[in-house]
């Protein structure tokens, strides 16, 4: 299966990790959705994500920095089936609701492509995932898929 995918993260402190070239990065304590596209198998992209941090698994993205830091825990995957790459247009539209109470680690996750960032910050769990449902529905997702943790 093909598709793009939100991770949301609770970080249960206030933390600075180093993620990778990018340096030294503080992270608030609260919620976060990082956006991706896996289009070479949603399922072990997602795995890998969620797998512990250990010594085998290479950090590679700048996410596996961040769900390295033991203060992290994934919350819920939210995804949906698609063979185009619609990560970006995702993002984008998290990036419009930045008004609303949204924030966003600038540059993280998007080294590929020209997005301010694919790394959303909320002190609302609530209000996060739902910005996160109303990105995929505004991108017409219709069938919107969810695993929580």
């Amino acid at each position: 299966m093909k598709g793009t995918y939100v991770l949301i993260i609770e970080n249960h402190a206030d933390t600075e990790v180093e993620i990778g070239k990018m340096g030294n990065i503080e992270f608030k304590k609260g919620f976060y959705a990082y956006v991706g596209s896996a289009l070479s198998g949603l399922e072990q992209r997602i795995g890998r994500h969620l797998r512990e941090a250990d010594k085998s698994k290479k950090l590679h993205w700048h996410i596996d920095y961040f769900l390295a830091s033991p203060s992290v825990e994934v919350k819920e995957v939210v995804f949906a089936e698609t063979g185009e790459r619609k990560e970006c247009e995702i993002a984008a539209n998290m990036d419009m609701h930045m008004e609303k109470g949204l924030n966003s680690i600038e540059n993280f996750g998007c080294t590929d492509c020209s997005c301010k960032s694919h790394l959303f910050f909320s002190t609302s769990l609530t209000r996060l995932k739902e910005h996160v449902y109303n990105s995929f529905y505004e991108s017409g997702f219709e069938n919107v898929h969810n695993k929580d943790f």
